[in-house]
């Protein structure tokens, strides 16, 4: 007897598997109807912040999975972690873009139904910071094991495990800086500079935020490098 494929095989919600694995009368449920909206940009500016906490949201479990694997001696699969959480930060950092179609004059509409929101309220925000603050400390510890100076390592040992997780914590770190700038960016360009943010905090006052390090021992080597290395160096000359 032949399958009838129409009929879904998966119990919940929804017409068909796709909907019911998905979950997609829910989630497209989570965003104002067009009769709720106070300017048609609330759709494109909570398809942003909402697909961006999904992306946090797995970036982050990649993360916690990644101190495990430090922890458990498996470098390299730490190293997979790291950089598939990095390109999903890569992904909302690019997504950013969308908000620069929203006018300023349009804005002033949709700010009033956020109240007091703020991205510093953000769950996957506040999950980068903590599973960040586990990767650094699985990271300090398993160079403590190793017995390893960063230095050292930087100088020598770039065909090492341990140079590879260090470089892609280093690229963990800077996509989330760059994500941090560009979103301070569009807030620029969009409310102002000498703007109140919903939180009642200055948009002039991110700038020292967004400086923030979550490794700053992979960032001191790159300084103590450059401090050793005399500025008189030979060149080597070129070949005839």
């Amino acid at each position: 007897m032949a399958n009838d494929y129409s009929v879904p095989l998966l119990s919940g919600e929804g017409e068909t598997d796709y909907a019911r694995y998905m979950r997609t009368d829910i989630l497209l449920s989570l965003q104002r109807r067009p009769e709720e909206m106070a300017h048609r940009d609330e759709l494109l500016f909570q398809t942003v912040h909402q697909t961006t906490e999904l992306w946090l949201k797995h970036a982050c479990f990649e993360i916690a999975e990644a101190s495990e694997q430090i922890r458990s001696g498996a470098t390299e699969t730490a190293v997979t972690l790291v950089m598939r959480a990095a390109l999903g930060i890569e992904l909302i950092t690019g997504q950013l873009e969308m908000l620069r179609h929203i006018a300023p004059s349009d804005f002033q509409s949709i700010r009033p139904v956020l109240g007091h929101g703020s991205g510093f309220e953000s769950p996957g925000w506040r999950a980068v910071q903590r599973t960040s603050q586990q990767l650094e400390a699985a990271f300090a510890d398993f160079i403590a094991r190793q017995d390893l100076d960063l230095v050292d390592l930087y100088r020598d040992g770039r065909e090492s495990p341990a140079y590879r997780l260090a470089e892609a914590l280093v690229e963990w770190d800077d996509r989330v800086t760059l994500w941090r700038v560009r979103h301070y960016r569009i807030a620029l360009r969009v409310i102002g500079l000498q703007a109140v943010g919903t939180k009642g905090t200055p948009v002039d006052q991110l700038t020292r935020l967004i400086n923030h390090k979550f490794f700053p021992a992979l960032w001191q080597v790159r300084s103590d490098l450059t401090k050793s290395a005399p500025l008189d160096q030979a060149v080597p000359a070129a070949s005839p």
